[in-house]
């Protein structure tokens, strides 16, 4: 009998915790491999993790709506069938964990490999809940998580300010109760705790760096929710890209009828192939990839001093979910047939919006693309998608009158299929010439499309 941990995996390069928003089993249920284990929420991807093994739920030592670190042992299972669910300390079998050639325990919370080459997947991927020898009791990983809590990391992440005056006076922050967003300790608070003369919260409103923005109070009828946990995420992750880059915004319309035409085409002879439904997107995305080849510092991130421009090219497309937003990615963009894209957009969203994608899916994208105009929006100016320094809106595709000159030099107003395309850019390292030359090129690309490339 052999007893294993399952771990919080990592669910994208930048993140470093995830909350655990649901369990599918209850302590003394069987489990088979691959079926659902636990759901968990982060500001990259809410998903179901499956079972690495089969056996029976022995302990759950992370609660439903806690937020700890990756890695962090949230369950143990028993190995044999019919093995009694019991608080006992694990021992240090590793009978149910499945390893690699090298002996590492593979799962969906191992780091992604770092790959040469692009390989482009358009199925779907299978996620796997990790599992480890334990070597730790239940009764120290629960503290370990509790201490190691989102809310409790966060508060003592105050900025480099506070954290100065907090020493001069010999403060522990993590004591304090902070007006910032998940309770982090402001100046403000501080100048409040010592006394120093700071205004009466009756007479100002709160504000602070921390906080972003004012913190009002609730009205009489007012109805006040707490944000889930994707959604304060996302908010955080919103505001720090505003902070991180420099952003600039260009915007192009784009004239999309010769596409309009070849979609009208090639749809049935896509939708037989592939079984999706073919949309303007797979098009648009085969222009950026082109664009990209050719503009190479919109596929690049910031290091410091240093500029990272990627070998592969990663395509990021934002989902809108009920509960937030997702952006899945499709990795080896470039080397993918239309049908190909068709294929790999339309399995990701999917999966994006009943928490089936696997970790692998959200990470690692070098170019995101945003789509506000299926709810009718114009235009609009999308925030960078960190770590990466271009993101591009398309806006509602209509129709519009439009002056043509004819060959014989002759005016004429036609009905054309068009729609505003924007580039927000980081301009840290991208010049708004550099980036008008890759929108322009787009804008070329997709007008006289090729039919080699469909």
């Amino acid at each position: 009998m052999a007893r294993i941990d399952v771990v919080m995996p990592q669910m994208g390069e930048s993140i470093a915790e995830g909350t655990l928003s649901k369990w599918l089993k209850k302590v003394g249920d069987e489990i088979k491999r691959d079926e659902p284990l636990f759901e968990i929420s982060t500001d990259k991807v809410d998903a179901e993790i499956p079972s690495a093994a089969a056996g029976v739920l022995a302990e759950i030592l992370v609660t439903e709506g806690q937020t700890v670190p990756v890695q962090t042992v949230v369950a143990r299972l028993e190995t044999e069938k019919g093995a009694a669910a019991s608080g006992a300390p694990a021992g240090t079998a590793t009978g149910g964990a499945r390893s690699g050639g090298n002996g590492a325990t593979v799962g969906a919370g191992a780091p992604p490999q770092k790959q040469n080459t692009a390989v482009p997947s358009a199925a779907p991927q299978r996620s796997a809940a990790p599992v480890t020898a334990s070597t730790q009791s239940s009764s120290s990983m629960a503290q370990s998580a509790a201490a190691n809590s989102f809310e409790d990391r966060l508060r003592t992440k105050s900025s480099p300010l506070v954290r100065k005056i907090a020493a001069e006076h010999g403060i522990e922050i993590s004591a304090l109760s902070g007006t910032g967003i998940a309770g982090r300790v402001t100046k403000r608070d501080l100048d409040q705790h010592l006394g120093g003369g700071g205004v009466s919260a009756s007479h100002a409103p709160s504000f602070s760096r921390e906080s972003h923005g004012p913190v009002p109070t609730p009205w009489p009828g007012d109805r006040v929710e707490p944000m889930s946990r994707m959604r304060a995420l996302i908010s955080d992750h919103m505001v720090a890209s505003r902070r991180t880059s420099a952003h600039v915004t260009s915007f192009f319309e784009v004239d999309l009828t010769r596409v309009a035409r070849i979609r009208s085409q090639l749809r049935a002879q896509v939708e037989a192939q592939t079984g999706q439904k073919l949309t303007f997107l797979p098009f648009i995305i085969k222009a950026v990839t082109e664009g990209l080849r050719k503009f190479p510092v919109l596929n690049a991130s910031v290091a410091g001093t240093s500029v990272i421009y990627r070998k592969n090219i990663n395509i990021g497309v934002a989902v809108a979910l009920d509960w937030g937003l997702i952006v899945p990615v499709i990795r080896g963009a470039d080397d993918l047939s239309l049908g190909g894209l068709t294929k790999a957009l339309n399995d990701l969203a999917a999966r994006a919006r009943v928490k089936k994608l696997a970790p692998a899916e959200v990470q690692e994208g070098t170019f995101t693309i945003t789509n506000p105009g299926v709810f009718g929006s114009l235009m609009g100016t999308p925030i960078i998608n960190q770590p990466q320094v271009a993101i591009m809106g398309v806006g509602a595709i209509e129709k519009r009158p439009k002056v043509m000159t004819g060959a014989d030099g002759e005016d004429t107003i036609a009905i054309r299929t068009c729609a505003y395309f924007s580039l927000s850019f980081d301009h840290r390292i991208v010049d708004g010439a550099d980036a008008d030359r890759f929108m322009a090129f787009i804008k070329q690309y997709i007008e006289s499309y090729p039919e080699t490339a469909a």
